[in-house]
């Protein structure tokens, strides 16, 4: 017995259009993820200079940040960096590609 039933907007959805969603979320992502490499290295260096700096100049520094503790700093604040740039480009992109009409 076939029912006479309205499809629901997601049953409706062709192949064309799901190919479509599958691009635009792979751009998506792609863009966040070299906005987020870009932050992290920038965040990198702005972090590397200072540490490194303070662990030749600051007596309390160089007695208790020892090669670990250092890199420790510096790639946690690149991580950061990066989830957090990454996170927000892939939201703002979406947000941009969720308005546009598509035409399928």
């Amino acid at each position: 017995m076939a029912k006479n039933v309205a499809q629901s907007p997601l049953e409706r959805t062709s192949l064309a259009s799901l190919d479509h969603k599958l691009a635009m979320a792979k751009r998506c992502s792609h863009e966040g993820v070299v906005a987020g490499a870009k932050a992290a290295v920038i965040a990198s260096i702005a972090t590397a200079i200072p540490t490194l700096a303070s662990v030749r100049m600051l007596p309390w520094a160089r007695a208790n940040l020892n090669h670990t503790a250092q890199a420790l700093i510096i790639s946690t604040v690149a991580g950061a960096a990066y989830f957090i740039v990454a996170d927000k480009t892939v939201l703002a992109t979406a947000r941009k590609n969720s308005f546009k009409q598509s035409e399928f």
